[in-house]
């Protein structure tokens, strides 16, 4: 399965697409719409072609690592696990009692494992607790 335009817009709201790189709430090094990396250094700039190329890569990867590790689902449900995986990373998504729910068929109970991921650098932040929400609202839709 690939990314339907609405998780890329899911993606893209709670990442945000900045063309100057930044450090993320979490205290990470970061370009695009949420790119890390190597390939991302203080003061680095990209046009918005080359962050919507970085933005596919990534989802490249995540979406074979949801193909992989997530059995048969929904397109919503990949969606939200996409944007899980993009944001917390696969192997989070691989070891997640959400995965484990998932791949179980308890939908209901992996949806509401998506607010347990809301910390970044150690403290609850807003914007990831809406997130959650968001992921897990896509998950059952």
């Amino acid at each position: 399965m690939k990314t339907s335009p609405a998780g890329r817009a899911l993606i893209t709201q709670y990442e945000g697409e900045r063309l100057k790189s930044y450090l993320c709430p979490a205290g990470i090094l970061t370009i695009g719409v949420g790119h890390t990396g190597p390939d991302v250094h203080r003061g680095q700039t990209i046009t918005k072609e080359q962050s919507q190329k970085l933005l596919a890569a990534d989802l490249r990867r995540f979406e074979a690592a949801v193909n992989r590790l997530g059995g048969t689902m929904s397109q919503h449900q990949f969606d939200a696990l996409v944007s899980f995986a993009f944001n917390v990373g696969e192997g989070a998504l691989a070891k997640s009692t959400l995965l484990r729910k998932h791949r179980a068929g308890d939908h209901h109970g992996a949806a509401r494992e998506f607010s347990r991921w809301n910390r970044g650098g150690g403290k609850v932040l807003a914007g990831l607790v809406k997130r959650r929400a968001a992921e897990a609202a896509l998950y059952l839709a």
